[in-house]
């Protein structure tokens, strides 16, 4: 019977796997990675450059963020730029109430469980994270810290995406 993998191929998919987790919640740079878009119910991963304007967070040891409510246009491109006031790790994580409640969940049973997707960004004390972000869907979308019992604590936010209104030629 002939093995399915190579043993070349078992060592490249393990490596590749060890690469992504070692990576998970350190100082990342998604310019680095290439980019996987990937349509979700909240909007889509965008290159850097395709971004119209820049939305300013802040996250903190008081389990915040600042703003805690943005709104934004139907089919904006944004960036968001993330920093971390606090003294402790924080991440920045887009999704609907749903996923992020499972997520949450998740991270409790597992607290250091590699997780790197382009709608996330996990910020080290004093510096820096960055998505970029297409909101190509309407509605009421969440962003939250993850970590565990940040997301418990109260560290939620909310995103309004409004539709666009159809233009009526006569």
């Amino acid at each position: 019977m002939k093995p399915i993998f190579g043993i070349k191929r078992l060592a490249a998919i393990a490596l590749l796997s060890m690469s992504s987790l070692a990576q998970a919640h350190g100082d990342a740079h998604p310019q680095d990675q290439p980019l996987r878009p990937e349509q979700t119910a909240w909007g889509i991963a965008a290159p850097a450059q395709a971004a119209t304007r820049t939305l300013n967070f802040s996250m903190n040891d008081q389990m915040r963020f600042s703003p805690q409510k943005v709104e934004v246009k139907q089919g904006e491109t944004l960036r968001l730029r993330i920093r971390n006031e606090g003294a402790v790790m924080h991440e920045f994580v887009l999704g609907n109430k749903a996923q992020l409640d499972a997520h949450a969940a998740m991270m409790l049973k597992h607290p250091g469980m590699a997780h790197d997707e382009p709608y996330m960004a996990h910020v080290a004390p004093g510096h820096t994270g960055e998505i970029v972000w297409t909101f190509n869907r309407a509605g009421e979308f969440d962003f939250a810290c993850l970590i565990a019992g940040h997301y418990q604590a109260g560290m939620v936010g909310k995103v309004i995406v409004k539709a666009q209104t159809k233009k009526h030629s006569h």
